[in-house]
């Protein structure tokens, strides 16, 4: 990623001394489902501009340029970016001071409280599971209020990292447990991005669960796909590549 996209708005020497920048994750995911497209699209990788959301209980967005990642949304840790299963993701670090200073809570409880009390879990009150959240969506008016306040930070980060792309976007991918399963949020989601001219297939996307993949958009709108992620695949062939190499 460029420095534009990976430094933070703290001091230089934070970075220069300490290494404090944006590595994000799932990198292996993101790069198995850009492979994968690749083919599905018959779009040269290294031309190939995509932004690819992996979600499940830790959940990612990726921004890809000519085969490059551009930008992604995990930080330092896995603690930014989306909301998660248990994981807050953004938030103002003033939450942090506030929590601890007026509400005596501890640095330790604070840090699990992000991690692991927060996201879907903190949100709905009841569950982390989302197969859970999903069947209650309409019964429930927090897990409903969860599921969309998930939806719309993944739509604010498709959209923005859609700026990133150099004028052309060819395809937006779901991939992980809830991105390959869950027809609600990629409804939900890609409701939101009409201005963007992504327009889902409802009769396709509700066909798309339980391992499969394929196209869940509109004849009109640029191309959805689900894709199935396969990382062990990924560590197999780079553990190969290291063999044949030594």
């Amino acid at each position: 990623m460029p420095k534009t996209s990976y430094l933070y708005g703290i001091p230089y020497n934070f970075y220069k001394y300490y290494g404090i920048r944006r590595y994000g994750a799932h990198g292996i995911s993101h790069s198995y489902v850009m492979n994968r497209s690749s083919r599905m699209l018959n779009i040269h990788k290294n031309k190939l501009n995509i932004i690819t959301c992996h979600l499940g209980s830790g959940s990612s967005v990726s921004a890809i340029c000519n085969g490059s990642c551009v930008d992604t949304s995990m930080g330092l840790t896995p603690l930014e970016g989306l909301i998660m299963g248990t994981r807050s993701g953004d938030i103002d670090p003033a939450i942090i001071f506030f929590m601890h200073n007026q509400l005596n809570i501890s640095m330790k409880e604070i840090e699990n409280i992000l991690i692991k009390k927060s996201g879907l879990l903190g949100l709905s009150e009841c569950s982390s599971d989302f197969r859970h959240l999903e069947k209650n969506y309409l019964l429930c008016k927090k897990i409903k209020l969860s599921i969309d306040i998930f939806c719309h930070r993944l739509s604010k980060y498709i959209s923005s990292y859609t700026t990133l792309l150099k004028g052309r976007l060819d395809a937006l991918i779901f991939t992980g447990g809830i991105g390959e399963n869950s027809k609600l949020v990629r409804n939900i989601t890609v409701s939101k991005l009409s201005l963007l001219n992504l327009k889902i297939n409802k009769e396709l996307n509700s066909c798309m669960i339980l391992g499969k993949e394929g196209f869940i958009n509109t004849k009109d709108s640029i191309s959805i796909l689900v894709i199935p992620t396969n990382e062990e695949l990924v560590i197999a062939k780079e553990s190969m590549s290291l063999v044949k190499n030594n």
